[in-house]
């Protein structure tokens, strides 16, 4: 699947290649897992880039749209699960 990663002009280099590689993390919690403190360190990179709480989630509603992977349940499931574990989001079975 090509699409492209959401990131502002106003960030360097580094900044967006750590955006990105959150973002592929999202994708390995949807594909195949993640380990919670891997993704959780990408979370907090990507916080300190993107701070304002509006912001993050107009970015991860641009992911989704180019994407079709909703960031919000992994992030939601790294702050709750403890080290050690894998996050890993369960596709919802269509009815």
């Amino acid at each position: 699947m090509e699409y492209s990663y959401p990131f502002s002009t106003d960030w360097s280099t580094e900044e967006i290649v750590d955006v990105v590689q959150f973002f592929e993390g999202i994708e390995q919690a949807h594909e195949k897992g993640i380990k919670r403190e891997v993704m959780m360190a990408k979370y907090r990179r990507f916080k300190e880039i993107v701070p304002s709480q509006a912001e993050e989630k107009t970015i991860f509603r641009e992911f989704e749209e180019a994407s079709g992977y909703i960031s919000y349940p992994v992030v939601k499931q790294t702050k709750e699960a403890a080290d050690g574990t894998m996050i890993k989001i369960v596709p919802k079975k269509n009815r």
